[in-house]
């Protein structure tokens, strides 16, 4: 990034996040610094997909729940993040839409999952930095989405103040869970056509 309007170096604020011109670019804000997100079909793909299979069994379960993702942002103690989906409570999403606000806050969230970009410096940024800032901020449910060579899904649980494991499943292998509420795919739904 070579700077924005008023600021050739950074540290960077909300308001030069905002003032970013609409390119097809994505961007999230850590620690005064602006961090292009990486895009490709495959990715966006992928995360289409996740939020389609969590909206339909959050719909089957009867969950109050609201599933979205990219472009809305989520704010973390080093900022903000714009996870490729996550749910919210539906009366927190219903209160957000009232006050016109586009941030969310991390202890809003339920479940937050992020497809990893191998490769790429954000696929650090998923396994290392977020999973700790996402514990810190205290979201109960962190999915990180592998689609190379096949889809997988590593699932992660808030336990006191630190994410545990609490299952993984390859192509071919089903996940069947009962939180954030009663879901069950396989995760070679994620990379297949409608």
């Amino acid at each position: 990034m070579g700077g924005t309007p008023g600021r050739a170096h950074g540290p960077y604020t909300l308001y030069d996040l905002d003032e970013l011109p609409e390119e097809g670019r994505r961007y999230e804000l850590a620690d005064g610094w602006l961090h292009e997100l990486p895009g490709d079909l495959w990715h966006d793909h992928a995360a289409q997909q996740l939020k389609t299979i969590l909206k339909d069994a959050a719909r089957q379960a009867d969950a109050d729940v609201h599933v979205a993702g990219a472009p809305q942002d989520v704010t973390t103690p080093a900022g903000i993040r714009k996870p490729d989906v996550f749910a919210v409570a539906r009366d927190v999403a219903r209160a957000a839409l009232e006050r016109r606000t586009r941030t969310y806050y991390g202890p809003d969230l339920i479940l937050v999952a992020e497809v990893v970009t191998p490769r790429t410096v954000n696929e650090q940024i998923d396994r290392v930095r977020k999973v700790e800032e996402y514990a810190a901020t205290g979201i109960p449910h962190y999915w990180l989405v592998d689609l190379e060579p096949r889809p997988a899904i590593t699932l992660l649980e808030l336990r006191d103040d630190h994410y545990e494991l609490t299952g993984k499943a390859r192509s071919g292998e089903t996940v069947t869970l009962d939180r954030p509420f009663p879901i069950a795919f396989d995760p070679a739904r994620l990379s297949e056509m409608d």
